[in-house]
């Protein structure tokens, strides 16, 4: 279920206002060291593991504070981080700190535009996890608070960053493919993947004594303690965007990245149920149809996409940019280029001619391409080319450190949230198609639905 505008904009009695962090935002960029002071709200799989990109592999910051919902992530961050990190389940108090420059909002889906609007106010630039909002409606508001406060938010789908990604927009820039006319992008998963298709472990202390469930549920429908809504909350629309949200996302990022593409003009989706059937609220299976018109640096094209959570074979994903010249892969060591090298004459089918016209036909035709003999050098070629990143190559980790850079500098990032919400816009389009049954039609320009 979509968040109202009524809970969105109040945020229910428990965290009735974040006025008082406003006056914060005129704090400094960064700290006098320049040291990066992060807190981190959210610290499940996908936050522990953007903090341990942004201090082990990165560097340059330092994190002071963590708030989480579960009291035992709270007692792990200190095992992990040093016992004297602040935590709190409350995430303004620490907002309220003047020690911390950035956050790092990982938490559930329905819990990212608040947060970064709150730390926004607070004069915290923001790295919010993908995608940027769990409604259209908090994307707008999300771009506000970026003008309005002049804060740095950069949402973390990091193939923005990827030296892959770049080269794949460098090469279509440059006609190595012709004029695009589709893109198939896909994401596919085992049965068994590691990221356990939205069913991560459940601890055996959840109860209502170790999670602040009031606060998770506060902006959103009010329900009694439910330990699996917690942990599970992807399978759930009070909290998650499930494929759509999670995956699509991705895959819009990366093609609105490389062409430089503001958005589809209709969204049309489909799916189903096929193999978790375990209580969730989501299809395990999705299928995609985006129509792109013109823009300014790309033709009109079609998108497909493909995510499957019942795949009973290795995880896969990557993209087919397919132009009239040639199809361009990005997969995810780098980018294969296979270009078409089309035939010098175009042939001909005349059997169903009489024998009279076929002569003529002939005729005509040499007239125009001479006949050749074969030698070594008149053999077509198909050329193709791999493009591959280094072995240790992170994509993550250079997405963080585009983030740091633009913390430090002040200088805009690509991924900011007007980006954000022209990816997660036509993503959660998809979700609306699905369940509404309909085409959704999209405004890629002022970003809203018609």
């Amino acid at each position: 279920m979509s968040t109202t505008r009524r809970q969105f904009l109040s945020a229910a009695a428990l965290l009735d206002s974040a006025a008082p962090l406003a006056g914060a935002a005129a704090q400094s960029a960064v700290s006098a060291n320049d040291r990066i002071q992060l807190g981190a709200i959210g610290l499940g799989g996908r936050g522990t593991a953007d903090v341990h990109v942004a201090l082990d592999e990165v560097g340059g910051a330092t994190l002071v504070a963590v708030s989480d919902l579960y009291a035992g992530r709270r007692t792990r961050a200190r095992e992990v981080f040093g016992k004297d990190l602040f935590v709190t389940p409350d995430y303004r108090e620490l907002l309220a700190r003047k020690d911390i420059d950035a956050v790092i909002v990982a938490t559930p889906d329905h819990w990212h535009a608040q947060a970064s609007i709150d730390a926004m106010n607070a004069g915290k630039d923001v790295y919010c996890e993908k995608p940027m909002v769990h409604s259209i409606e908090e994307g707008h508001a999300v771009i506000a608070a970026q003008r309005s406060t002049g804060r740095i938010i950069q949402v973390g789908s990091q193939r923005v960053s990827s030296i892959i990604y770049r080269k794949a927009k460098e090469l279509i820039r440059d006609g190595a493919i012709g004029k695009l006319n589709l893109i198939e992008a896909w994401w596919e998963r085992p049965v068994d993947s590691d990221e356990m298709v939205f069913r991560n472990s459940i601890p055996p202390d959840a109860s209502a004594a170790t999670i602040d469930w009031d606060r998770f549920v506060a902006n959103t429908t009010r329900r009694p303690f439910d330990a699996q809504r917690f942990f599970w909350w992807h399978n759930y629309r009070d909290y998650g965007t499930g494929i759509p949200g999670d995956l699509f996302v991705h895959l819009f990022s990366g093609v609105h990245f490389v062409l430089d593409a503001a958005g589809p003009a209709r969204m049309m989706a489909t799916g189903g149920t096929r193999y978790w059937n375990d209580g969730r609220e989501i299809p395990d299976l999705m299928l995609g149809l985006a129509d792109y018109a013109e823009g300014a640096r790309h033709p009109a094209f079609n998108l497909g996409l493909r995510v499957n959570f019942e795949q009973g074979s290795e995880e896969t994903s990557g993209f087919r940019f397919v132009g009239e010249k040639g199809i361009l892969h990005i997969h995810g060591d780098g980018v294969r280029l296979a270009r078409h090298n089309r035939p010098p004459e175009p042939g001909y089918n005349i059997e169903t001619f009489a024998e009279a016209a076929q002569r003529e036909f002939l005729r005509e035709y040499r007239g125009k391409y001479p006949a050749r003999p074969a030698t070594p050098d008149s053999m077509r070629r198909t050329p193709v080319e791999e493009f591959l990143a280094p072995d240790d190559y992170s994509d993550h980790a250079a997405h963080m450190a585009n983030f740091f850079a633009a913390v430090r500098s002040r200088k805009p990032v690509v991924e900011d949230a007007v980006f954000g919400l022209r990816a997660a816009g036509p993503a959660l389009l998809a979700n609306a198609s699905h369940y509404e049954r309909k085409i959704c039609g999209w405004d890629p320009q002022a970003m809203e639905r018609i």
